[in-house]
């Protein structure tokens, strides 16, 4: 298998059309007509208090005078979970690690959040995060074959890591629980972690362009009131549905509530954003269990095809990254930036050609 490279190459577009979604529920009804919204032609700019993630105003706009934080946040198994800090990140994405396993990387800037994790180590597809979020990075470490790819990165200056060659251990802290071990009892605090990056001269706002966002919903899409993305039958899924009286999806895993551990309260999202894009195993061994999993390259650049969900609804995009340093674009039929509801997203990385399950009710 291929083995990557530090730098940077665009592949030619690699879209391939989604599968046809298999509905839940039988009867899909007819679409209720929706207000009259036309998508930009292109990504719009914000006022310097509305955050570029979520399309909300904050309280105070100094929050978005720094860069964004990606932190590595364990997903599996089913003992980290609850998680601490995902409700209060603007953006979390969820892609496969290995062993048909998943593995978050949650990204904050308009929210603090005092405790963390469990945070992990990084994946290759975190070669592709930090870079179009303008992002800070912070991880427990990496597998030794990816080490050279993430100091020869364009991002090599915002990289805290735990774990040797780094040894950054001044924002991380253990927080031993009974029957989890301590691999899985890292954690770290956003305040913590942009004080350090201060110290070290990593500050000031980015300029993030390329989503849009609209209370409005686009008219037309399909019901969408129930999600099913199955990464593993009986391991790994992730399962929305719509609350249609708050205006945003309910995060569930493998049948039962995705619970924030500071609140107790069930992890919701106004936006949940599937993405396909071509899944590559390297030759870099991630771990030895069970004969060794390899790493996977998720080739987030180029375009590709795609779904938005928001207000109960689905909507087909291709999604579109040209260039490293640009935010994955959401576009339309037209060619048009599709809007995102203002709230906070859930991205779900797929390889080509995955199924997604949808439709009404459920």
């Amino acid at each position: 298998p291929p083995t990557p490279t530090a730098t940077w190459t665009p592949l030619p577009p690699t879209s391939t059309p989604l599968p046809t979604p298999t509905p839940i529920g039988a009867n899909l009804g007819t679409p209720t007509p929706e207000p009259a919204f036309t998508p930009p032609a292109e990504p719009p700019a914000f006022p310097p208090d509305v955050c570029p993630l979520t399309g909300l105003r904050v309280e105070d706009p100094q929050v978005l005078e720094r860069p964004p934080l990606a932190v590595k946040i364990s997903n599996a198994p089913a003992i980290v979970r609850p998680q601490s800090g995902l409700s209060l990140a603007d953006v979390v994405v969820e892609h496969y690690a290995e062993a048909k396993l998943t593995r978050l990387t949650a990204i904050y800037l308009s929210h603090d959040a005092e405790k963390v994790g469990p945070v992990r180590s990084g994946r290759q597809i975190d070669l592709e995060i930090p870079a179009m979020f303008q992002a800070i990075f912070a991880c427990s470490g990496f597998a030794p074959g990816n080490i050279p790819l993430f100091q020869k990165s364009d991002f090599a200056d915002r990289l805290i890591v735990r774990d040797p060659p780094w040894v950054h251990q001044e924002p991380f802290y253990v927080i031993p629980e009974q029957g989890k071990p301590q691999w899985h009892s890292l954690y770290t605090d956003t305040p913590g972690l942009w004080k350090w990056a201060a110290k070290r001269g990593v500050t000031g706002r980015r300029e993030i362009v390329g989503w849009a966002f609209s209370e409005a919903a686009p008219a037309g899409g399909e019901p969408a009131e129930s999600i099913t993305i199955v990464y593993a039958p009986g391991i790994a899924d992730a399962e929305y549905r719509y609350d249609a009286a708050r205006g945003v999806y309910v995060r569930s895993i493998l049948g039962e509530p995705h619970v924030e551990a500071l609140t107790g309260e069930p992890l919701t999202a106004a936006n949940v954003v599937v993405l396909q894009a071509n899944h590559v195993e390297t030759d870099i061994l991630e771990d030895q269990y069970d004969g060794g999993h390899y790493s996977i390259q998720i080739q987030l650049w180029g375009q590709g095809p795609g779904l938005v969900f928001r207000d109960g609804r689905a909507y087909p995009i291709t999604w579109s990254r040209p260039e490293r340093p640009n935010l994955v674009r959401f576009l339309d039929a037209e060619g048009r930036i599709f809007p995102l509801k203002p709230g906070n997203t859930w991205v779900q990385l797929v390889p080509l050609g995955h199924p997604v399950e949808y439709g009404k009710g459920g």
